[in-house]
């Protein structure tokens, strides 16, 4: 194992021993009841004694498994990290050795923890002065009358978490004080700098305005951004419209509801007579009823719609406003204007969200019909909209928290990886070159010997870079035109590895065999399945189901056009990469199609070009290459897409580990209606047992 490998290993062990501490801290705190933390002592230790990377890497850890037993913890891993990356900085800084010094860190944790961590918490959970463990101090500061709930709670949050980090800054600064030497020799290196030595190699070299460290940094922060911003984006979105559809239904529900509780032969009764009316005490006691089934229904109401306006059969009263008589007439609001010729024909409307006088509100019509069919009324209800806010806002501090502490971590990840492949090993090879001496014999001796000490094993082109200059080096010192014939035959053996390699890379996916026989396995399931359910009887006969299981096998055969390169990636395809993996479905059309133009035409084959063709599309319309949506989708074709999406989850391939059998059953199941069609996708999970005894079946 090479030496950089060997330095790591230490460090790994001690990342693990400082999130064992916090987590045992925090067990702690939960057994004993004490008003403290202790989950970033842990952090605070290995960020002083490691540097930036190990202490990030054991505040995001320490979070993770923190949120197995609480799962609130792991949004709170952004404060972990914050609090590792100041940690870091202070320890070396000189904060952490004498007691006015150790202040500062106190401070600035408290503040991380007790100000940064208590707004997170208002926006994820709400204010609730009665929760945390600051709860009973806080409580007594606003009972005291000299602050209000909110300050009472933040004063009280800070200062649980100023006597927290004090404690932790103490037994910190007694292990550094008194133990480091010990801990160099467990870790086998200095630990005095807080941070890993090679790195200090750097100081004396010169920069440009833009150092490559900064280079790397900014590139690798715009890309995470783009990606998280972008990702972000269409998630709030997809959350906002799925929050929004879930109040439309509990809207249609209530409505539909209401309107099933109204004699619609007594509506004009009532219109005349009111409260007064027989029955009409009981449909209004029965509409309260419905109201009170969720807090988010505001109104319930019923009227009946005439040109000149909105005649009152029920309206119930709110806390805040008692509800119109029965026969009132009340106007049209604008915000209705465009319904109003449907809703005097008596027509079913669409749902309508406004923003008026009553406030933000989704309200939900459902027509009374009386026997003869005529429309006598609308019952209606208004759901508020202002959770959708709330849940909002919570939604999007989950993810800027959670995105954050990936964000740190990630970035500390490809920092420390940038210093020891590239920074580092390019800083070394060039105060050597800058520093290296002819004036003597002895002194271009010490020169090589100095380079050939760097021992840099990066394994790829900066390697080759030292090599070739720790060669040229010392040929120099011989023979300078030896050396250029040397610098040649190097050339010459790089070319001619660059030629070995493309050959090595010329084969094809290995998996291919297993995988055309385990989809043809479960689209039989899959079919037989459906049968028993009775879905798409019409279509589903004997000898589409036998077609559809033949041509199975064919349905990557498009894949025979897509470079080895990129079906054999084992990471992440670029936009290019894909569009060629994406075209294996055109491809594999036009090669049947060509066979179905010389060979007797036959559903086998039919259903071939299908398979092939359309296997990738989804049943909302956002799959390729067509983008068909739903039943336009042929049914083989919808079929294999449940299978073939299920066989690449439970296999392993170049670029992943197999999903085990039980996730990938939940993301076919999450997938239904989006991506898969229900009903095939419902027939695949009521014959879940026979496809896990073909999955077990292929693995042995």
């Amino acid at each position: 194992m090479r030496k950089k490998f060997r330095n790591v290993i230490p460090w790994i062990i001690f990342c693990l021993a400082g999130t064992a501490l916090n987590v045992a801290g925090s067990r702690l705190v939960v057994l004993t009841g004490l008003p403290l933390y202790l989950d970033v002592a842990g952090t605070v230790l290995t960020a002083a004694i490691g540097g930036y990377l190990p202490g990030i890497v054991t505040g995001y850890l320490s979070n993770l498994f923190n949120s197995a037993y609480d799962p609130i913890s792991v949004f709170y891993c952004v404060v972990s990290v914050l609090i590792a990356v100041s940690a870091t900085f202070l320890y070396q800084k000189g904060f952490f050795r004498k007691f006015p010094d150790i202040l500062l860190p106190v401070l600035v944790f408290a503040l991380l923890g007790g100000g940064i961590g208590s707004v997170m918490g208002w926006f994820l959970y709400g204010f609730d002065i009665t929760s945390g463990v600051s709860a009973p101090l806080a409580i007594g500061l606003s009972q005291s009358g000299a602050f209000s709930p909110f300050a009472a709670k933040l004063t009280a949050d800070f200062l649980i978490d100023l006597a927290d980090k004090a404690l932790i800054v103490l037994i910190a600064a007694l292990v550094l004080r008194f133990a480091p030497l010990r801990l160099e020799q467990i870790l086998g290196v200095p630990i005095r700098r807080g941070a890993n030595p090679e790195n200090n190699i750097n100081d004396n070299i010169k920069t440009g305005a833009s150092s490559l460290r900064t280079k790397i940094t900014l590139l690798i922060s715009v890309s995470i951004l783009l990606i998280a911003v972008s990702g972000s984006g269409i998630t709030f979105l997809l959350y906002r419209q799925a929050v929004i559809d879930e109040h439309i239904k509990m809207g249609q529900g209530i409505a539909e509801l209401a309107a099933g509780s109204i004699n619609p032969d007594a509506v004009d009764v009532y219109l005349s007579r009111g409260e007064s009316a027989e029955g009409y005490r009981e449909t209004e006691d029965t509409l309260y009823r419905i109201r009170k089934s969720s807090p988010d229904i505001l109104y319930v109401y019923a009227y009946r719609i005439l040109p000149d306006g909105c005649h009152v059969v029920f309206d119930l009263d709110t806390e805040d406003m008692p509800g119109s008589e029965p026969g009132e007439i009340i106007p049209f609001d604008e915000s209705f204007t465009d319904y109003i010729p449907a809703l005097l024909a008596g027509e079913s409307i669409e749902p309508i969200i406004s923003n008026d006088s009553y406030g933000w509100l989704l309200t939900v019509y459902a027509p009374v019909y009386n026997g003869a069919g005529e429309c006598v009324c609308y019952a209606a209800a208004d759901i508020s909209m202002l959770t959708l806010r709330a849940n909002e806002l919570n939604f999007m501090a989950r993810e800027i928290s959670l995105f954050f502490g990936f964000f740190i971590c990630i970035l500390a990840v490809a920092l420390w990886l940038a210093d020891e492949n590239v920074i580092s090993p390019l800083n070394a090879i060039a105060r050597a070159a800058g520093t290296f001496a002819y004036d003597s014999e002895e002194a271009r001796a010490e020169s090589v010997k100095a380079i050939q000490d760097l021992d840099i094993h990066t394994g790829d082109e900066i390697e080759n870079l030292y090599r070739a200059i720790l060669k040229t080096t010392g040929d120099t010192m011989d023979y300078i035109a030896d050396s250029q014939k040397k610098a040649e035959t190097i050339t010459k053996m790089q070319d001619g590895l660059i030629v070995t390699l493309a050959d090595l890379v010329e084969s094809r996916d290995q998996n291919t065999g297993d995988h055309v026989r385990k989809t043809a396995a479960y689209t039989k399931i899959i079919m037989e399945q459906m049968k028993r359910d009775g879905v798409y009887a019409d279509q589903l006969t004997d000898e589409f189901v036998a077609e559809v299981i033949s041509a199975a096998p064919l349905h990557d055969l498009g894949k025979i056009h897509v470079p080895d390169a990129v079906l054999n990636k084992p990471g992440r395809l670029t936009e290019e990469e894909f569009r060629e993996m994406k075209g294996h479905t055109n491809a594999g059309k036009d090669i049947l199609t060509q066979v179905i133009a010389i060979t007797p035409d036959t559903g086998y084959l039919r259903e071939a070009r299908n398979l092939a063709a359309f296997h990738h599309e989804r049943w909302d319309g956002s799959g390729y290459p067509c983008g068909l949506a739903g039943n336009d989708i042929p049914l083989s074709a919808r079929v294999m897409a449940v299978a073939d999406v299920f066989d690449a989850l439970v296999s392993r391939r170049s670029y992943k580990e197999a999903f085990p059998f039980e996730k990938a059953i939940q993301i076919i199941r999450e997938g239904s209606g989006s991506h898969f069609d229900p009903q095939i996708a419902e027939a695949f999970l009521r014959a879940e047992s026979e496809v896990h005894r073909v999955a077990d079946a292929f693995q042995k």
